[in-house]
This record gives structure tokens, sequence and C-alpha cells, in this order.
């Protein structure tokens, strides 16, 4: 039997070791040149608005746009990770992400740019990031949480290097120029993607394998009702119907949303924070510069993020990774939306440029907490063979909000001129939507303690019958913090 599992595991490709720390790097460099690029948006926005004669509200469409199509193209990559695989996914966006970026460069309005840079370069990075984070969960069990907050350290790389090399060619070039050479940048997702060998499957693996009997079941339904559809139309709608469900099922886990509780509220919890989450990435620059901050110091902001972001993140991973925080890591990831959400206050006591450092530094350590644990607290709460398709919903539902959170801010501006609306609405989302999630998970654990007390209760009524003192403790051992906000409801 031993035997049997270690060829299986040979088969399935080095976990934990070997080859498993280059596709590490590369989905850490992958970060930096998808999540991180969109940290440098921010340094185009006056330009952009003085060329193309637009408002505020305008303007902030196009980041809007490609942050919320890098998350929302989630389904549309799990059906590419599922039929061609993660090395396949990464190379086409890091294809898509560069042709984006040399088309942007050749606009004549903002509408284009809405098409080329937001549509097309935002659908790249979605396929390359999306990949990278799933293959990551394949080839890293024992150290997945510290896999996962090195990997996040790329985007704080990129938050750091990308607003740099943007000023500075801005400043050479123009922004015309400066999207050409970003195209050839993004190629080097192609060569992440390369590095990034497929998971060979094998019998009795458990990486990517479907659960016993369930495709047969489906494949003898489809094909008893393929059978009479050509001559009952009302059969055909029903195969119809049931295509489009495992469909669904597969690609967008309404199943597990609907199930199990901790990704329901997790889902909903992370959506509703989206809506201010991004927008001190997109107007801080704006907000300095209106302020008398030059703007290569405005752009050095972003940077500071980004730095201080690279030494955090690790140190965030290996301090959720401890057992402590075994199916506790919502709590500390509701504690980092939290502090980001009070951070924005500083921003409206004062516009100095002393103050907005100080801002700076704040955000970003919270922002490394919500950094390295998002994708982490999201394969506590569903298993890993399904986690392409819950990684799917969740990132087309935060999208959403991603898309609308900017530009109706930005509408707000507009009316008011005041850019101090833009870090009260991002409290406002980060605060409630912490609060949301902790409260929530807490009622839940306590939900399926009492659960597990009066089942263990009901299996051994004589055990508890006469020493009522030691059930209390025997029933915490026996339902362990872990597996509190894992189990379906």
């Amino acid at each position: 039997m031993s035997q049997g599992g270690a060829a299986a595991r040979k088969a399935a490709g080095p976990q934990d070791h070997g080859w498993a720390w280059m596709v590490l790097l590369a989905a850490a460099l992958l970060q930096a040149l998808t999540l991180g690029f969109t940290s440098c948006i921010g340094v185009f926005f006056t330009d952009l608005q003085r060329d193309f004669q637009a408002s505020n509200s305008e303007t902030s469409w196009f980041p809007s746009i490609m942050v919320a199509v890098l998350h929302g193209g989630g389904p549309l990559c799990s059906i590419l990770v599922k039929r061609f695989g993660c090395r396949f996914a990464v190379m086409l966006g890091g294809l898509l992400s560069s042709v984006g970026m040399v088309s942007s460069s050749f606009c004549k309005s903002i509408s284009q740019l809405y098409l080329t840079a937001g549509l097309v370069t935002g659908l790249g990075s979605c396929f390359s990031f999306q990949a990278g984070v799933t293959v990551l969960g394949y080839y890293f069990v024992r150290w997945r949480t510290l896999a996962n907050a090195m990997a996040s350290t790329g985007v704080s790389v990129g938050f750091t290097l990308w607003p740099l090399l943007s000023q500075y060619l801005l400043d050479e070039m123009g922004w015309r120029n400066t999207f050409l050479i970003f195209g050839g940048i993004l190629l080097n997702c192609c060569v992440c993607g390369a590095i990034m060998r497929p998971v060979q499957l094998a019998s009795g693996s458990l990486l990517q394998s479907p659960k016993p009997g369930e495709e047969p079941g489906r494949r003898a339904e489809e094909a008893q009702l393929s059978n009479g559809a050509s001559s009952h139309p009302e059969l055909q709608q029903q195969t119809r119907r049931t295509a489009c469900f495992h469909v669904l099922q597969k690609y967008l886990a309404f199943d597990i949303f609907c199930q199990n509780k901790g990704y329901q509220i997790y889902t909903i919890g992370v959506t509703w924070m989206m809506m201010g989450f991004a927008l001190p990435h997109v107007y801080l620059v704006p907000y300095a510069v209106q302020n008398g901050v030059e703007e290569r110091r405005a752009a050095l902001l972003v940077s500071i993020i980004g730095f201080i972001n690279i030494f955090i993140r690790p140190l965030t991973g290996l301090l959720s990774g401890h057992r402590v925080f075994t199916g506790r890591r919502i709590y500390l990831f509701s504690l980092a939306v939290l502090l980001c959400g009070l951070s924005n206050f500083i921003c409206v006591i004062s516009a100095e440029y002393s103050v907005l450092i100080v801002y700076c530094v704040i955000l970003s350590i919270a922002m490394s907490g919500i950094g390295a644990l998002t994708f982490q607290v999201l394969m506590d709460v569903v298993e890993m063979e399904r986690f392409s398709s819950a990684l799917g919903l969740f990132t087309i539902l935060e999208s959403i909000t991603l898309l609308i959170g900017p530009p109706l801010t930005g509408l707000l501006v507009d009316l008011t001129s005041d850019f101090h609306y833009v870090f009260y609405t991002s409290s406002f989302f980060l605060i409630s939507a912490a609060l949301f999630m902790g409260l929530s998970f807490c009622a839940l654990e306590k939900k399926n303690k009492l659960q597990e007390a009066s089942k263990v209760l009901l299996a051994n009524p004589s055990k508890y019958q006469y020493n009522e003192m030691t059930t209390e403790p025997q029933s915490e051992s026996q339902s362990p913090p872990a597996v509190v906000y894992i189990t379906s409801i």
C-alpha cells in the first residue's frame, strides 16, 4: 500500500521540494507582472486625463476594467486549466497581456483604452495570475501557507518597481512609448509559464483527480438523456439544462456556495471589501499631486507600500502557518482588513508628505496580511480539488465591486471636488467587511461546536450520565477549530 502511494506521489510530481521551488519562484514573478502591474496605473492618471480630456470618473474606468477583468476572468481561467493545464493558461495570458499593452500605445480615445489595456491586458493577467496561484496548491502541501505568502511577495516587488519604472519612462518618453515597452516586459509571463511543468496524473493520485463515482454517474445520466433527446423535445431541453448545471457546478462552484457556509461568508465579505480596497491604489497619487506633492515623490508613495510588503508578507505567512492559527486564519484576515480601513483616516487628517508616508507604512502592513492570507483562507474553507472552481466564483463576484467602486467614487469626486471622499468610502467598506467576516465566522464556529457536542452526547448517552464536567474538554478535542468552518452545512 505504501509502495503504491509512493508511486502515485512520484508520478504526480515533486511536492514541497525540488522543482516545486522553481515553480514558486515563477509564481512570485507572475504576481509581480500581473497584480503588481496595476499599482502603476495611478502614475498615468493625470496624463491620460489631460490627453483625452476625460473626467475623474471616465479615467478611473480604465484601471477598474483592468482589475475587474483580472479577477472576474476566473471561470475562463478554470476552463483553460481544466482542459489544457496551468502552463498553457499562463503562457496564453502573457501573450494577451503583451498584445493589450502594445495596442494601448496606439489608442486615440479613452474608450479604446478600455478595450485594449482594460479588457485584453486584464484578461491576460487573469490567466497568468490565477493559473499560477492554482499550480501552487498542487506543488505544495506541507508548506502551502508559506508558499502562498512567499509568492505574494512578488506583488510587493511589483508594487515597488512598477511605479518607479513607470514614472521614469513617463518622464523620458511619454505614456505611449511606455505602454509599448510594458508590452515587451509582460511577455516574461510566457517564460514563467514554461517553468511550470504539467502535473502528471496517475491512477490513485490525489492531484486534480475527479471524485470516485462522480463522472461515471454523470456520463450515464447524460447518455440516458441523449438517447431519446432527438425524438423528445422535452428531453432535449432537459439535456441542455443538465449540461448547463454541470458546467456551472464544475467551473463556478455554485454548489459549494450554497452548501458551505464558510465559503459563503468569506466570498460575500471579500466581495463587499473590494468595493473600497482598490480606491487608495487608484487615487493616492492624484490626491498627493493635487495637494502640491511632486509627481516623482507621489509615485514613490506607492513604491513605499510595495517595499514594506516585501518583508512583511513572508512574516505574515510564517505567523499564519503556525498550528495555533490553524482554522483561525480568517480572524487574522479580518483584523488586517480592519486595520486597512482604519488607516485611511490618516489621509483625511493631513495631506502633508510626511503624513502620507506614515499612512503608506500602516497601509502596507495591513495589505501584507490581506495579500498573504486571501487565497490561503480560501484553500482552508474549500477542498483543494475544488479550489479552481471555488476561485472562479470567488473572483468573478469580487470583480463586480472592483469594477464599479473606483468610477462611482470618481463621480463623487467630480461632483464635490474633494478627494477626502475617496478615503471615507474606502474605510466604510473595509471596516464593515471586516466586522461582518469576523463576527459571522465566530457565530458559525460556536454553532458547529454546539452541534458537535450534541452529536457526541447523543452517540454516548451513558458516558455522560454521571460526570458532566469531563464532557466539555473531551468534546473540544473531538472537534478541533481546524475543521469548524470547513465543514459544509
